[in-house]
């Protein structure tokens, strides 16, 4: 399977809500996952608590597509710009735009950031 096509199945399942399912299929047990200049959050276990947390608090979700992506096989990286429109229990109602570039190595995500406003 191309590195292509991971992505686009781990974006696919994220459009049909199934976040922690992609979660658990694509990411590695020693993830790095960064929220713009956020301290990184390190290891699958910690991570997963973070993606649970954010699943469970969403109160009304009213979409969310992929604008673009952009995959290069050969260095395993793949940016994908998101549009998201949600209502969180914590954080409130969220309109915005979001990019998400991935290091890949074995097939799984090694290390994520998000940059979003």
């Amino acid at each position: 399977m191309s590195l292509r096509d991971r992505v686009n199945e781990l974006n696919d399942l994220i459009l049909q809500g199934r976040i922690l399912d992609a979660f658990e299929k694509f990411y590695a047990d020693d993830v790095v996952m960064q929220e713009n200049d956020e301290e990184e959050r390190v290891g699958k276990d910690v991570n997963r608590a973070f993606e649970e947390a954010f699943v469970n608090g969403l109160t009304e979700f009213r979409g969310a597509r992929v604008e673009h992506v952009a995959v290069d096989e050969e260095a395993g990286v793949a940016f994908t710009e998101w549009f998201f429109d949600f209502t969180h229990k914590d954080w409130g109602p969220r309109t915005y735009h979001q990019v998400a570039r991935q290091l890949w190595k074995d097939g799984r995500i090694v290390h994520e950031r998000f940059y979003h406003g």
